[in-house]
């Protein structure tokens, strides 16, 4: 129904967006406790036909819908996510494990009746895979003492401590960053400046020696 964003392809397409109080990275993984109906039967139809979601992050407004509430605002640049695993315990409630893909831009989005947001957006290229630099050596061992203390169950199985954009990715996502630094660690294009931003932060927090 919400065929992947991929290839070369760059022309906006349709895609149901669940705006959050959360930022999802390329290869993070996202559990999500689904109960309104609109995001059941959107997470039913994309398990349904294979096909993604995208997660925004909200800039004002609630996740919970809400009589009289104004639409929610969100950020333009989102993640696309793929479900892994699901659960329903109980009726009405969804336990998703949804796998952060490819960043895209919302170009245009429209609330149907039923609160759910489409929005006609167009895929982001991927950042080019790119070795870690040597001075950023310590982020790996953080990263991994980090991924550790969160357990297998809320980090990827498979790990690429060797690619810059993937350890950024991790650390932006793990470390207790604002949501809008999060949102900017998201949108920045250059796994080098994303890299030496979090190393800056980490530095003035005590947790990484200035070099």
């Amino acid at each position: 129904m919400f065929p992947l964003l991929g290839g070369g392809a760059r022309e906006p397409s349709a895609l149901p967006l669940f705006p959050l109080r959360t930022v999802l990275f390329p290869g993070g993984l996202l559990p999500l406790k689904v109960f309104e109906q609109r995001y059941i039967a959107m997470t039913t139809a994309c398990m349904r036909d294979g096909s993604p979601f995208g997660v925004c992050l909200i800039t004002e407004g609630d996740e919970v819908a809400r009589t009289g509430a104004p639409a929610v605002r969100f950020a333009e640049v989102g993640t696309l996510a793929s479900v892994v695993d699901f659960d329903m315990p109980q009726p009405g409630i969804l336990h998703v494990m949804a796998r952060g893909e490819t960043r895209f831009r919302v170009q245009r989005h429209a609330t149907a009746a039923s609160g759910l947001v489409t929005g006609q957006v167009a895929p982001i290229a991927p950042e080019p895979a790119r070795p870690l630099p040597e001075r950023h050596a310590p982020l790996t061992r953080l990263l991994d003492v980090i991924a550790r203390r969160v357990g297998a169950e809320n980090f990827p199985a498979e790990t690429h401590y060797g690619d810059a954009s993937w350890v950024g990715y991790r650390l932006a996502e793990l470390l207790p960053l604002p949501l809008r630094i999060k949102q900017s660690m998201l949108e920045i294009n250059d796994a080098d400046v994303r890299l030496a931003t979090l190393a800056q932060f980490l530095e003035k927090q005590g947790l990484l020696q200035a070099r």
